[in-house]
């Protein structure tokens, strides 16, 4: 089940916590709900479709001004339900492939 996939303890929500998704160019924005999360990551019930969507990366708004949010990686996704994976600041820069196939520090 997605609750297995992710490591640390979950805490769910009974009635799930209203925040928004946003692509990390800002050309796309989405309201959700939080249904669980763990220190890495959460399950979000998104309002509408995904399809079409950049959804590689994006950032989860979780207050109303901006100022509380997460960037995020998609881990799954399953109808209007994902998974998202919370990127910690350097993630994404260390250890990428070169078209070559060498490991290239950013």
């Amino acid at each position: 089940m997605a609750g297995e996939r992710q490591k640390g303890e979950r805490v769910a929500f009974e009635r799930g916590i209203n925040a928004h998704m946003m692509g990390i160019d800002g050309t796309w924005r989405r309201d959700c709900i939080m249904e669980d999360v763990s220190e890495t990551g959460a399950r979000l019930t998104v309002d509408g479709t995904v399809e079409g969507l950049n959804l590689r990366e994006f950032f989860l708004v979780l207050s109303s001004t901006g100022l509380a949010y997460r960037r995020c990686e998609l881990a799954w996704v399953n109808g209007n339900q994902v998974g998202a994976t919370f990127l910690k600041q350097g993630d994404k820069r260390k250890n990428r492939r070169a078209p070559n196939g060498e490991v290239a520090e950013a």
